[in-house]
């Protein structure tokens, strides 16, 4: 009996025999991706090793996401550094400033494929698992030895099986899934351990609902989240996907604990500071003030997200100065095509270019001293929007109530 992660190492490592638990292995990867933060930090070490030559550009994923467009010379010049880098090198691969954020423009490029093995240098890299691979997040030095040689020592993990049944009420949604779970696993629940999500609710989720349960696999602790693919992951990937795939599926009895969760009868679910896994329902915040409201980033930044918080505001006006950071190029079109973007343009809300936007406290809306941002991404350390900044984490559908309310509240109040 094998699950996914059991299977895809196997597979990677080259090994005859299906790898268990526990194992240390050394695999080969299949696609590698560093951004505009971490890519100087990889490519500094990459020289250091002595390595000249990357060992497959085309297997090299370089977008440019957290801090654009630069915001400061330094900045500038670090992102000048790593494009001649990624030309010298020949990486094909590379998306400047305005393409999206990473965990977005890797499945729109069809990167993120099932049963492969990635790897990114960004601790979200666990987005990917939506689609079936295993995907996890490494250090820039062990991103340099991946680029170096194409490969990586790892240890198989144990997994975790989440069964999630039931149908999810309106405005509750893959966010409030997660943050439940998080909430009630803890911030450690699922050290080094892969977590594999199933169940009727899970099956129900859109691609982009399942990136999002997946985004936050990390939040646990876990090495990777993952979702079995099916005939809706093979639909998106159909006319993206960069090579052909073998998708990787569980054996039954195959994991090391089961939890099953009925998501029937749940609320909203907020993430108060300063921790992910701080999980009480919206109601228990009600009437919260909140002097900004975030929508966006790699968690909840694709076109469902936007459409679901338009769909709350339309008609209304802002009460508290709201961002909306749409996760792609490809996301802002369409969204304009429906006129999503103009109903929240109309309702007083800022659009900003695609990528990481404040999330990371770095620019475009980062929070001054006492100030609290009601945000759609993806955690709410103290510092992490601002030093002097509080942030809760929430759905699209919350964070909408929220930008029209001026405070906390649950969405079907609205």
């Amino acid at each position: 009996m094998a699950t996914i992660s059991q299977k895809v190492f196997t597979r990677a490592s080259g090994s005859e025999v299906i790898l268990e638990p526990g194992e240390i292995v050394e695999a080969s990867i299949d696609y590698a991706m560093s951004h505009d933060g971490t890519s100087v930090l990889a490519i500094k070490s990459f020289k250091e090793m002595g390595s000249e030559r990357v060992w497959d550009p085309e297997r090299i994923i370089v977008p440019f996401d957290h801090q654009i467009p630069a915001n400061t010379d330094v900045a500038a010049t670090l992102q000048k550094e790593v494009r001649e880098w990624v030309s010298v090198q020949g990486i094909s691969n590379f998306f400047e400033c305005g393409t999206g954020v990473c965990h977005q423009v890797l499945p729109e490029q069809g990167f993120a494929l099932p049963g492969k093995l990635i790897v990114g240098a960004d601790s979200h890299s666990c987005t990917y698992g939506a689609f079936g691979a295993f995907a996890t997040g490494l250090g820039a030095t062990d991103m340099a030895e991946v680029y170096s040689c194409g490969r990586l020592w790892f240890k198989v993990p144990q997994t975790i099986g989440i069964t999630v049944k039931g149908d999810l009420k309106p405005c509750v949604s893959a966010k409030d899934i997660a943050l439940k779970i998080i909430g009630d696993l803890g911030a450690d629940g699922a050290t080094y351990k892969a977590v594999e999500y199933t169940g009727q609710a899970i099956e129900n989720l859109s691609i982009s609902g399942r990136m999002t349960l997946c985004n936050l696999g990390v939040e646990m602790g876990a090495k990777a989240a993952i979702v079995p693919p099916d005939e809706k992951t093979d639909a998106y990937l159909r006319g993206r996907a960069k090579e052909a795939y073998s998708p990787a599926f569980s054996d039954p009895d195959s994991y090391d604990s089961d939890i099953e969760y009925d998501v029937s009868d749940l609320e909203p679910q907020i993430a108060f500071p300063t921790r992910v896994d701080n999980v009480r329902p919206v109601s228990d915040f009600e009437g919260t003030r909140i002097d900004q409201v975030l929508i966006g980033t790699c968690t909840n930044g694709r076109l469902e997200d936007l459409e679901m918080a338009a769909r709350i505001i339309k008609g209304c006006k802002v009460a508290v100065r709201t961002l909306v950071i749409p996760a792609s190029r490809e996301v802002l079109m369409e969204a304009l095509k429906r006129g999503i973007i103009a109903i929240l343009v109309e309702a007083g809300a800022m659009i900003g270019p695609p990528g990481c936007g404040p999330c990371l406290g770095a620019h475009m809306g980062v929070l001054g001293d006492g100030e609290v941002c009601l945000s759609t991404s993806n955690r709410n350390f103290p510092g992490r929007m601002g030093k002097g900044g509080s942030v809760y984490l929430a759905s699209p559908a919350t964070a909408a109530a929220g930008a029209v309310k001026g405070f906390i509240t649950a969405p079907e109040k609205n």
